[in-house]
Formats: structure tokens, C-alpha cells, sequence
């Protein structure tokens, strides 16, 4: 065969090919959608600066005060002030610091700051006044970002308050340092322990992996066999298409529970992560996971002309999620737009339960909304995917 021959019917098959694609409309627009939703998550998610705003913060004020002298009135008046200009925090009271560590492990804050009991009598005995910030070491990232900028705070208003006792208007100097610098600025975490990034991490990784495992699996389990003729033969046989579903299903969850046993097993032997809440509830929280996602698989997949294209969906779809979901990057930090996008993503939900769970120690009382999320999100997706996948089997 001559060389011309030889590129005359490479042309021939691969506008064949390229036919074959531009008659499959859902896979060409998939073709389309998928580089603009990568460079779409890459571009916007990302924060230009490392600033911090509208994080919700408990305040607890134990300070007793000094007759009708009250240090941290002063305090929490200049920091409301402070706060109206930058828009930093959205402020909410609370009464102790357990009731901070509740709030925390809900979801309810990120932060808390803690005015101790004795910061009046402390700063008027020419003593430090002692604020505590309490951080939520599921989210390290913006707990970092929080605590930098609440000290920053802190400092200034600090800053304020060493003029005015150098100038003698305070109460009483007493040591240098009280007068210099009059707050002690401590922090500590929701619940006890050293915790890292993969600490936050390894959650996250937990949930997208299960969610990776189902969606990249039913293409093979449905279109594959179908292509290949497989599926024909068990449509055929005497077993209800119900059967084929929950057989397929089982299958799934199967594979999901195994690489999420895995990578806990991994997280736990390799890198030090330490499980805080019941190890019961991070495994159902995964069989959830499994579920929420198997039902939106099979939809896919029975929509799909084909393998290919089903596989080009399932990735277009897991890409943003994997983005927006938290699961790397902290939702609070993105824009406002992003993160109301985040709310309807089954993938936010399960690895916030695992987070909290893992890192924090809740219990099912506390992640009673992302439970009731992702149950009812599995609901409604296999409710659709049975009467869909027989459709899908008759044409």
C-alpha cells in the first residue's frame, strides 16, 4: 500500500470517527461544557486576597465587670465599631465557652472569642486581659486566616487602649507591660488535640473518592454491557429490570465502601488522623454517600448514548463538586456566588458530615441537616433513575 493510500484511508476513518461525534449531540456539548466548568471552578473559586468577611463568630462576655466600670463593654464596642467598617464578622452572643464548642461542632459558627471573667479586675490590677479565640480545627485553613485576623484586631484596639493608660488615663498602670500592651491573646481549639491539614483533608478525600468510585463505575456496569450485548442477556432473563437496578447498586456500594475503608485505614495508619466521633457514624455516613450518589449515576448512564459519553458527563459533573464542595478548599473563602452553588451539591454535604464527625466529634443531632440532605437527595434520585432505566432498557 502506498503512502498516499495509507493517509487517504486514515483521513476516510478518522472523519468517520469525527462524525460519529458530531451526531451524538449530548456528548458533543459535554465536549464543550467540560474545559469551560474547569477553567470556570479554577478561575472564580480562588480568592485574589487572603482577607476574611462575613464570618459568623460567637461572643461570650464572662467578664464580671468592676461596679459600673466595665473593661470589656469598652472592648466589645470598639470591636463592633471596628467590625462595621470591615464587615469582617457577623457577631452572635452566647453564654459560655461549651456553648461556643456546641455551636462550632453544628456548623452554626466558625470562631468564637471569649472574654474572661476576671478582664476588668485584671486590667485595672495592672494585669494583661485575657481574651480567648476558639478556633474550628475542621477548617484550618480559615481558622488561621480568622485567628490572624482577630489578633490584628485585638492589636489595635490594644493599641488604643496603651495611649490612653501612657497619657494617664487608665485606671491604674501598674507593670509596663499591661500598659503596652493590655490584652493576652489566646487561642484554643473546639476540641482538644493537634490537629494538621490532612486532618481536614482526609474527609473530603473520604466523600469524593466514594462519590468518584460510583459515578466512574455504572458507565462500565450499564453502557459497557449493553454495548457489548451482556446486558440483552439478563434483560432477557426471567429477574424483574427492579433486580438489575439493585443488583447493580449493590455492586457500588460495594466498591465505594471499600476505597472509603481504605483511605480512613491510610489516613489513620500513615498520617496520624485521629477519629473524635463514633466510627459507626463515619461508616454509615459513607454507605449514605454511596447511596446519594448511586441513583444520580444511574439517571446519567441511562440518558448516555454510550459509554463514552456517559463517561464524559460523569466527569463533567464530578469536576465542579470536587471544587466547590470543600473537599480542598474551604467554601467560606470563596465568592459569595460559588458558595450558594455549593448548597445544592450532594458532595458538600457528605464531606461536611464527615469533617464534622472525623475532626470534631459530632454527633448525629449535629449533622441532622446534612443526614436529612443527602437521604433525600437518594430518594429522589433512585425514584427517578427506576422508571428512567427501563425506558433507557426498551429502546
Amino acid at each position: 500500500m502506498s503512502v498516499k493510500s495509507m493517509i487517504s484511508h486514515s483521513l476516510m476513518v478518522a472523519w468517520k470517527d469525527l462524525m460519529e461525534l458530531f451526531r451524538n449531540k449530548l456528548g458533543l456539548i459535554m465536549l464543550v461544557l467540560m474545559p469551560i466548568f474547569m477553567m470556570s471552578m479554577v478561575g472564580f473559586i480562588y480568592p485574589s486576597d487572603t482577607s476574611v468577611s462575613d464570618v459568623s463568630v460567637a461572643l461570650v462576655n464572662e467578664d464580671q465587670g468592676y461596679g459600673n466600670y466595665s473593661a470589656s463593654a469598652m472592648l466589645i464596642m470598639a470591636l463592633e465599631t471596628m467590625n462595621n467598617s470591615t464587615e469582617m464578622m457577623i457577631i452572635t452572643n452566647a453564654s459560655s465557652l461549651d456553648e461556643v464548642r456546641d455551636m462550632i461542632q453544628r456548623g452554626d459558627v466558625e470562631g468564637g472569642i471569649v472574654i474572661a471573667s476576671n478582664f476588668t479586675l485584671s486590667l485595672m490590677g495592672g494585669k494583661q486581659g485575657i481574651i480567648t479565640i476558639v478556633t474550628d480545627q475542621s477548617n484550618p485553613q480559615m481558622s488561621m486566616l480568622l485567628q490572624t485576623a482577630l489578633n490584628e484586631v485585638f492589636e489595635q484596639i490594644g493599641t488604643l487602649v496603651a495611649e490612653q493608660n501612657v497619657q494617664g488615663l487608665g485606671v491604674n498602670e501598674g507593670n509596663s507591660l499591661a500598659v503596652v500592651k493590655p490584652y493576652s491573646v489566646q487561642t484554643e481549639g473546639a476540641v482538644p488535640g493537634h490537629f494538621s491539614y490532612f486532618d481536614f483533608i482526609a474527609p473530603g478525600i473520604m466523600a469524593m473518592t466514594v462519590m468518584m468510585s460510583v459515578m466512574t463505575g455504572l458507565p462500565a456496569a450499564i453502557s459497557h454491557e449493553r454495548e457489548v450485548g451482556t446486558l440483552d442477556g439478563m434483560m432477557a432473563a426471567p429477574i424483574s429490570r427492579l433486580a438489575i437496578i439493585l443488583g447493580k447498586t449493590l455492586a457500588q456500594t460495594a466498591r465505594g465502601l471499600l476505597q472509603g475503608i481504605l483511605i480512613l485505614t491510610l489516613a489513620v495508619a500513615l498520617f496520624g488522623v485521629t477519629i473524635h466521633g463514633s466510627i459507626l457514624l463515619v461508616f454509615a455516613l459513607l454507605l449514605l454517600g454511596v447511596f446519594s450518589f448511586v441513583g444520580l449515576g444511574v439517571v446519567i448512564t441511562s440518558f448516555a448514548k454510550d459509554q463514552e459519553t456517559a463517561m464524559m458527563i460523569m466527569m463533567t459533573l464530578m469536576f465542579p463538586m470536587m471544587f466547590l464542595s470543600g473537599v480542598f478548599f474551604p467554601i467560606q473563602q470563596m465568592p459569595w456566588y460559588m458558595q450558594d452553588i455549593s448548597k445544592f451539591l450532594p458532595l458538600t454535604y457528605a464531606a461536611t458530615a464527615l469533617r464534622k464527625v472525623m475532626v470534631l466529634g459530632a454527633g448525629v443531632s449535629m449533622i441532622t441537616t446534612e443526614l436529612a440532605v443527602l437521604i433525600g437527595f437518594g430518594v429522589v434520585m433512585t425514584t427517578i433513575a427506576v422508571p428512567v432505566f427501563r425506558r433507557a432498557m426498551t429502546r
